[in-house]
């Protein structure tokens, strides 16, 4: 049995070292390949101490020193709201709130030509929270059907939807990857938009494929929802804090801000493989269940009326035709 314990103690060892691996060669600031060469260095060095050095127990010991200097190390990596941001990142939003009256500041409505040519346009848009209507969900599949962009929408009686859209806030000269989302690479970004940007963006622009889905909650739980959203995007401003693909992905950072309003949010294997987030609130019944779940999907399917409606003013209504709202 020990024998036992030490194998499992040492595979777990191991898998820290790699990931620590992995994290001195994504943030370990200096000119390549030196960030390459000491994440191999302590990759292979540790996994040299646990094979070879005895006694086992003064090897372990060695290998979690270490690992509590690059704790340190890591400790030091601060986020920031001062960096050369892509446009489209540049001004985060926050709001005011007085009685049902919101006042949210740098909502985007950008007018893309393509998606690297726009005309940029932050805008200052006051919202009815009395007025609320709905709650929308969007799903933006841009390669694996296994992985989506999730994105909620909030309807007005009044007025156009809001849409907010958590995601990496990237510097000029960043592109988006999901396994330095892992390591302290990109700060989080609320993107509180118009759907003609945030939406229209993505179907018309970057080819990508996107779904609907109307949400089955009421309006005052959809009102609750957003002001925790306002929270954030208030707290963001001030103090700004790391993106995380694995806990403060687009669908974790949703059940977070779900739980804070104090509903049961159950951890699902698909808030991960965030393609499937769909069937997981059919199967939770947050969504209208009185077609199956295929038809209900293909209702949902925007991209082509998006990609009609490019111009239109009623942009976000006509992508709505026809999607089920639940009774």
């Amino acid at each position: 049995m020990r024998t036992f314990g030490r194998v499992l103690l040492g595979l777990a060892l191991s898998a820290v070292a790699l990931w620590w691996s992995l994290a001195l060669h994504f943030r370990l600031a200096l000119p390549a390949p030196w960030p390459t060469v000491a994440a191999a260095l302590w990759g292979v060095g540790s996994l040299g101490i646990l094979v070879w050095l005895r006694p086992f127990r003064w090897a372990a010991l060695l290998v979690l020193v270490g690992f509590a200097l690059l704790a340190l190390w890591w400790s030091g990596l601060r986020p920031s709201n001062r960096r050369d941001w892509s446009p489209e990142y540049a001004n985060p939003p926050w709001g005011e709130l007085e009685g049902d009256r919101l006042t949210l500041h740098n909502v985007r409505n950008f007018d893309y030509r393509s998606e690297t040519d726009f005309t940029e346009r932050w805008e200052t848009r006051t919202f009815d929270l009395s007025r609320i209507t709905g709650l929308d969900l969007f799903l933006s599949y841009w390669g694996s059907p296994r992985i989506a962009h999730t994105i909620l929408s909030w309807e007005f009686a009044d007025g156009p939807p809001l849409a907010i859209s958590i995601e990496t806030r990237r510097e000029r000269t960043e592109t988006y990857s999901a396994i330095r989302g892992f390591f302290r690479q990109f700060e989080v970004f609320y993107v509180a938009a118009d759907e003609r940007d945030v939406i229209r963006l993505r179907t018309n622009h970057r080819g990508e494929d996107v779904y609907m889905y109307r949400l089955n909650v009421s309006p005052a739980t959809a009102r609750k929802l957003l002001l925790d959203y306002l929270k954030t995007m208030n707290a963001l401003r001030d103090r700004p804090a790391w993106y995380n693909a694995l806990t403060q992905n687009c669908a974790t950072a949703i059940r977070t801000h779900v739980q804070a309003i104090g509903i049961a949010a159950a951890f699902d294997w698909r808030l991960l493989v965030t393609g499937y987030v769909d069937r997981m609130l059919y199967d939770r019944g947050a969504v209208d269940t009185r077609l199956p779940f295929e038809q209900l999907r293909a209702a949902g399917r925007v991209t082509e009326r998006a990609k009609a409606a490019e111009l239109d003013p009623a942009f976000s209504a006509r992508i709505r035709e026809g999607v089920p709202r639940p009774e």
